[in-house]
């Protein structure tokens, strides 16, 4: 394979660099930024010879990255070893995220609050905390539904409801259906 020009290597070393920050360590960034910009899929030797990666590593990303169902699988007709491609489409790439980490990360925390919401408190202190829980849950639901509608929307649809964004605040100041958020402490 061919070394990284100096624009693909720029991605991917500020994706290794951002999927530490984003809950996956640096080399499982960079093996996804160099599979979703490749023009066709690649093999987990072209990759750990393009990164200078070791043979290992790589596979143990690349079945980080098939668990989040970030990269697919691929066989080449006559060629025996596997080959990883990406899905070129940004929406499809944000829709399956933000399903794998409402998977991972939201639905266990609504359990624990459903769970948490059953319990009869025993002290005030329990009472303040629920009451607070509730307020958390009662967000995340609407979120989670929220959610759950959008990702109904073709991504047409989604990407113009996003540009409306300040028009419907606008809308509904006009109407006076908009309250401004209360000031928090940092905001002064």
């Amino acid at each position: 394979m061919e070394a990284l020009s100096p624009l693909v290597r720029s991605f991917v070393a500020h994706f290794g660099e951002m999927g530490s920050r984003w809950g996956i360590n640096r080399t499982v960034g960079q093996i996804y930024a160099l599979i979703f910009v490749s023009p066709r899929p690649l093999n987990a030797d072209e990759l750990a010879e393009s990164l200078e990666f070791s043979r290992s590593n790589v596979s143990m990303g690349l079945k980080e990255l098939q668990a989040w169902r970030l990269v697919r699988l691929k066989h080449l007709a006559g060629d025996r070893r596997e080959y990883f491609e990406a899905p070129s489409d940004a929406w499809e790439i944000f829709r399956t995220l933000a399903e794998e980490r409402r998977r991972r990360e939201i639905e266990p925390t609504l359990s624990m609050l459903r769970n948490a919401l059953l319990e009869s408190p025993n002290t005030e202190e329990d009472r303040i905390a629920q009451e607070r829980m509730r307020g958390m849950h009662d967000l995340i639901e609407l979120m989670s539904s929220w959610f759950d509608d959008m990702q109904r929307l073709d991504s047409q649809t989604l990407g113009q409801l996003m540009k409306m964004g300040s028009k419907v605040q606008k809308l509904l100041e006009f109407t006076g259906r908009i309250k401004p958020a209360a000031k928090t402490d940092r905001e002064g």
